[in-house]
C-alpha cells in the first residue's frame, strides 16, 4: 500500500502492460492476495483481493532544500507541508531565493502525472523539473501529492485538487493579515507569493486535474476566491480518453519504452474511473455527450495546452483545443515536434533537451503575460 508520510517512497517507471493469471506458487509468494488482475510492468500490480502494490521503478527524493538553504540548485528553496491531515494529501513548495527585491512571484499549483494511479510530488523527475520551473519562470510552486486510484478512484484526485486551492486561499488570507508578520513555518514561502496571480498546471493526469479544478472553481464550488485570483491554466499533454480510437492512438509509432501506450492508458482508466464506468465518462472524455455542464456554460481562465507530436494523446489534445475555442474560451496551444508523452520529465537528460527548454519558455511567457 502507498505510504502517506512525508518523503515516503513513491515510484514511476517506463510502463509496459500485461494481464495474466498467476500460478498458486506465485500467489503464495505474493502474500496470499490472489492472482494479479491488473499490472503495468515496473509500476503497479493490483491483486484479486484488492491489494495494490506499487513498484520502485524511479526513486523518490526527500526534500532537503528546507527553509532558506543556500545550496538549492538554481537558486530555489523547497519544503514539504501537509495540506489536508484528514486525507494525507501533502505538497512540496518551491520558490526562488531572490526575494530581496520584495517582488511577489506568480504561484503555480502543480499536479503530477501517472494515470491517476501512480506518481508523487516526491518523484525525482518532478522534483528536478519543478525546481527548474520555479527558477526559469520565476514562480512559487505548490506541487500537490494527491490520493491515487484504485484505492481512491475519481473524483478523489479532483477533490484533492480543490482542497489544495482551499489551502492556498488560507495561506493568502494569512499573508494579507497582520499575523503574516509572525515567523511561522511557511512565512518564507508566503513572502514570495503573489496570490493575485495563481495558475493551475499539471501534466498528463495532472493536466486533467488542473482542467477539472478550473471548471469547479468556475462553477463556484469553492465559493469566493479572494484574496486568490486564478489567472490561467497550463495543461501539459492532458490525459484524456474515449471508447472510439483516434488516429494518433491507432497510428503513432511508440518506442519500446514509451511513457504511455494505448494498453497502459486503458488500464489506467479501468483503475481510475468509478467501477463499471466506460471511457465515455466525462471525467475521461470531457467532450462526451454526457458531459455536464457543457463547456459553453463553464467559466474557465485562459489556457495554454502543450501537445507532443508523437504522443498517442496528440489528437485528443488538439480536439480539446478546438472544442475550447468553439466554446469561446481563450486557448493557446504549443506543439512540440519529435517528442512523446511526458518527454519533459521521463527521458534521459530531459532538462537539457531543447524541447523541454522550449516548453519552459512557453510557460514563462504565458505566466508573465498575466
Amino acid at each position: 500500500m502507498r505510504r502517506r508520510r512525508m518523503g515516503a517512497l513513491h515510484v514511476v517507471g517506463e510502463p509496459r502492460i500485461s494481464f495474466r493469471q498467476q500460478p498458486a506458487a506465485v500467489v503464495a509468494k505474493n502474500g496470499g492476495h490472489g492472482a494479479v488482475v491488473e499490472e503495468i510492468h515496473g509500476l503497479i500490480r493490483v491483486y484479486k483481493d484488492g491489494h495494490v502494490e506499487r513498484l520502485p521503478a524511479i526513486p523518490a527524493v526527500p526534500c532537503t532544500w528546507g527553509g532558506t538553504a543556500p545550496d538549492a540548485p538554481g537558486g530555489v528553496v523547497a519544503r514539504d507541508v501537509v495540506v489536508d491531515p484528514a486525507t494525507g494529501v501533502w505538497a512540496r513548495l518551491y520558490a526562488p531565493t531572490s526575494a530581496g527585491d520584495g517582488a511577489r512571484r506568480p504561484v503555480v499549483v502543480y499536479f503530477h502525472g501517472g494515470g491517476f494511479c501512480v506518481g508523487s510530488a516526491a518523484w525525482s523527475c518532478y522534483h528536478e523539473f519543478l525546481a527548474q520551473l520555479a527558477a526559469r519562470a520565476g514562480c512559487a510552486v505548490m506541487s500537490v501529492d494527491y490520493r491515487l486510484a484504485p484505492e481512491h478512484r475519481l473524483p478523489a484526485a479532483f477533490d484533492d485538487g480543490l482542497a489544495a486551492v482551499r489551502w492556498l486561499r488560507h495561506q493568502a488570507a494569512a499573508s494579507a493579515s497582520a499575523s503574516a508578520c509572525c515567523n511561522d513555518d511557511l512565512s518564507w514561502w508566503r513572502a514570495r507569493c503573489g496570490f493575485d496571480r495563481v495558475f493551475l498546471m499539471g501534466d498528463s493526469a495532472g493536466a486533467s486535474i488542473a482542467l477539472h479544478v478550473a471548471a469547479r472553481l468556475g462553477q463556484g464550488q469553492l465559493g469566493a476566491l479572494p484574496p486568490l485570483t486564478v489567472r490561467g491554466a497550463v495543461l501539459i499533454q492532458p490525459f484524456l480518453g474515449g471508447e472510439g480510437r483516434t488516429a494518433s492512438e491507432k497510428n503513432v509509432a511508440q518506442p519500446p519504452r514509451s511513457a504511455l501506450t494505448l494498453a497502459t492508458s486503458d488500464c489506467y482508466w479501468r483503475l481510475a474511473l468509478p467501477a463499471g464506468a466506460s471511457r465515455e465518462h466525462p471525467w475521461c472524455n470531457p467532450l462526451s455527450g454526457r458531459a455536464a455542464p457543457r463547456l459553453e456554460t463553464t467559466p474557465l481562465p485562459p489556457l495554454l495546452v502543450c501537445v507532443s507530436e508523437t504522443d498517442i494523446l496528440r489528437d485528443r489534445n488538439l480536439e480539446l483545443c478546438r472544442a475550447l475555442r468553439e466554446a469561446g474560451k481563450r486557448v493557446e496551444q504549443a506543439v512540440y515536434g519529435g517528442v512523446g508523452h511526458a518527454f519533459q520529465v521521463l527521458h534521459n537528460c530531459h532538462l537539457s533537451q531543447p524541447r523541454t527548454q522550449e516548453m519552459l519558455a512557453h510557460i514563462k511567457a504565458f505566466v508573465s503575460a498575466r
